[in-house]
């Protein structure tokens, strides 16, 4: 009885440091995952800006009259992208498009590597702000290159 007393401790001190160790490294991967959540969004938010200025400069340039300051502004961002060929290419298609791609790729990844993501989805918990600017900016930049795809399509 007394043999198997210490073996019985040793075990049981053995079970908590395991489990301790897995808690650590649980925390380690949930901080990584967390700042690699930051890290695309930020990316996202940096590529969608050209895009977004575009565009918002498109819309206050027809919505403005042109006596007002805004809408000079407005029409010499319009007549700057107009001016480089390359800003269609890379400023409206290419830079949306990799925000698409890695704002997919991050939700996909979450999606598949959280387990308890899928069954607390339904519920009303608080999402961590990284992940609604990803999701924001998938959405945003489907939107942009819809927009510009279908302009592109009508001309």
């Amino acid at each position: 009885m007394l043999e198997s007393s210490p073996r019985r401790v040793l075990e049981g001190r053995a079970g908590r440091l395991r489990n301790s160790l897995q808690l650590c490294y649980t925390l380690r991967y949930k901080v990584a995952m967390l700042s690699q959540k930051r890290l695309v969004a930020t990316l996202q938010t940096l590529f969608l800006l050209p895009a977004i200025l575009f565009l918002t400069a498109v819309l206050v340039g027809t919505g403005d009259p042109p006596q007002y300051d805004l809408a000079h502004v407005a029409h010499r961002i319009v007549a700057w992208y107009a001016g480089r060929m390359w800003t269609l290419g890379v400023l409206l298609l290419l830079l949306p498009f990799g925000a698409l791609v890695a704002g997919c790729a991050a939700v996909l990844r979450d999606w598949q590597g959280n387990t308890e993501i899928r069954p607390v989805a339904a519920q009303a918990s608080p999402t961590p702000f990284a992940t609604l600017i990803v999701g924001w900016a998938t959405v945003t930049s489907a939107g942009i290159l819809g927009i510009v795809v279908l302009h592109m399509l009508a001309n």
